[in-house]
């Protein structure tokens, strides 16, 4: 992302707005594993693309509980990491994969075009787009979810034990000056903060 303009992060209220609006959209399955694969592990557009089944299933075929990123399909040459699914994506990514059942093959695209065909980083971004402008979030992109992820992971990463590097490399940063750059603050939180210092 770069240093200026920064997309908006979405609150909660949003996200739920989303995912219902999204239930409605002509292909919900997908749709809703491409919003969630941004919001719930952080993916480029260009990763969402990327994406295939090989990368989220198991030896037996199945949904795996990490989706495991090469660097070929992420930025740069250490841009691949492993990243533990979330729930609500692993559970999406489940649907996916039975309501796409004889087209699931390893190397096939997880989220595909209407003809089948896989999807390009600029129309991952285009969905985005017209997504947000849809249900009315404007200053919103395909790099908001991306921003929300890691920002709720930084804010919660002490919580369970973690740092900010886990949350760096979760992000798939070389740096971690990269990754402070998405991190939004919370005035609450720095307000409390001073008073235990």
């Amino acid at each position: 992302m770069p240093h200026g303009k920064q997309a908006k992060m979405l609150t909660p209220k949003q996200e739920t707005a989303v995912l219902t609006y999204l239930q409605t959209r002509r292909y919900p399955v997908r749709d809703r594993v491409m919003f969630l694969l941004s919001l719930k592990a952080g993916l480029r557009a260009k990763e969402i693309a990327l994406l295939t089944w090989s990368m989220v299933t198991d030896s037996a075929g199945q949904v795996a509980e990490v989706l495991a990123l090469p660097n070929r399909a992420s930025k740069g040459r250490r841009g691949g990491r492993l990243i533990p699914l979330n729930h609500l994506l692993r559970a999406a990514l489940v649907e996916l994969h039975e309501h796409q059942d004889d087209m699931v093959y390893p190397e096939r695209s997880v989220v595909t075009s209407e003809r089948g065909g896989p999807l390009t980083a600029s129309s991952v971004t285009k969905w985005f787009f017209h997504l947000y402008r849809d249900v009315g979030m404007t200053g919103c992109s395909s790099h908001s979810g991306r921003r929300t992820f890691i920002t709720r992971a930084a804010r919660k990463v002490s919580d369970v034990g973690g740092s900010v590097r886990d949350v760096q490399q979760l992000a798939g940063h070389a740096s971690l000056q990269t990754t402070q750059r998405y991190i939004d603050g919370d005035t609450d939180a720095k307000r409390k903060l001073v008073q235990l210092i």
